[in-house]
């Protein structure tokens, strides 16, 4: 006889007796599982011959005095345990976080890493009340529906969602280790083809990430064509002349910045990231007068949830006054606050 949809084993089974499942399970033994849920023998055994019958068939082989898992007990084991271990981990974040102070912010990764920690000590010495929850992705949030209260986004203008604030612009710059600089000497463009350069491997996919690439530096800052040169072509074409003596690509500007820290070559960098590592001389920016203007700006936005909490406010505020500091560090005037602000 076939089964119709109202079957109970074509529905979901329910999730009572998964506990005492997964106790049995990880004892092979009833008593002892039934000490820890604080139950019978026999109440335990109840429950998973209920589940049993959800089921529709055996979950473990009950012999005289040992209980050992069947194939499909096995196979249900390793859904329920990681899924238990995952509602557990859930409900001690949420008890503990429970009447706290929080603000939840996504971002990406390179950004996190390069810009945002390195700053939240600053954060949590002026408000230690208030908790921080960092989710590093790549993939963009919806944020009507997603539990984040900002969102820190990497975009040009036209693209930046209504309400974005902008946190400020971005220069692509070369920098390098001061120890390799001391090895090989950089002082104009043409020096670069005796180094390794180092560039995002997947920049050239769209259209606004070419801005990130080698290519576009040269295309700007080659050096002249000499008078047979200009005869055959334009600047642009020489300066695709350039060849390096090796390349390296990475997929994330800190891959790419923590590769020219360590010495393994020239970075094309994004100035407002690196601008720590210039102050402290961990790197060394070799031709600061060839800092090519990129479209792509950094943004702040702020989850449409109104009103406003106090530590979310709080917070906003403290981003913005490290944005007027990076861009104090960057060079970048005037204010955009009073040219730039997406309403």
């Amino acid at each position: 006889m076939q089964l119709t949809s109202s079957h109970p084993r074509t529905r979901p089974i329910s999730a009572g007796h998964l506990r005492a499942f997964e106790a049995v399970a990880r004892h092979l033994n009833f008593r002892a599982a039934g000490e820890e849920l604080s139950l019978t023998q026999s109440a335990v055994s109840r429950q998973i011959q209920a589940l049993e019958d959800e089921v529709g068939t055996a979950l473990f082989l009950r012999h005289t005095r040992a209980v050992e898992l069947t194939s499909a007990g096995a196979q249900l084991l390793r859904a329920t345990g990681m899924a238990l271990e995952r509602i557990d981990a859930a409900v001690r974040q949420i008890r503990q976080s429970a009447g706290r102070k929080s603000v939840a912010i996504t971002t990406w990764a390179s950004f996190a890493s390069m810009w945002l920690i390195p700053r939240l000590e600053a954060f949590q010495r002026e408000y230690p009340d208030i908790d921080i929850r960092i989710d590093a992705s790549d993939a963009a949030v919806d944020l009507t529906t997603a539990d984040v209260d900002l969102a820190l986004r990497y975009a040009v203008p036209q693209a930046a969602p209504p309400g974005a604030i902008r946190l400020f612009g971005e220069q692509l710059t070369p920098v390098a280790s001061p120890w390799l600089l001391k090895e090989h000497r950089l002082a104009q463009v043409e020096d670069l083809a005796r180094m390794t350069l180092i560039e995002a491997g997947d920049a050239h996919r769209t259209r606004h990430l070419e801005w990130l690439t080698w290519q576009r530096w040269l295309d700007l800052f080659g050096s002249p064509p000499s008078t047979g040169q200009r005869a055959r072509g334009t600047k642009a074409a020489v300066a695709h002349k350039l060849t390096p003596q090796r390349w390296l690509y990475f997929n994330y500007a800190h891959q790419i910045v923590q590769a020219a820290l360590s010495g393994q070559g020239v970075a094309l960098a994004r100035l407002p990231l690196v601008a720590d590592s210039l102050t402290s001389g961990a790197l060394v920016e070799p031709l600061p007068h060839a800092r090519m203007d990129s479209p792509l700006v950094y943004w702040l936005l702020v989850a449409p949830r109104n009103p406003m909490r106090p530590e979310v406010k709080a917070f906003c505020d403290w981003l913005q006054q490290q944005a007027a500091a990076t861009r104090e560090a960057i060079g970048e005037v005037p204010d955009p606050d009073t040219v730039d602000h997406l309403d």
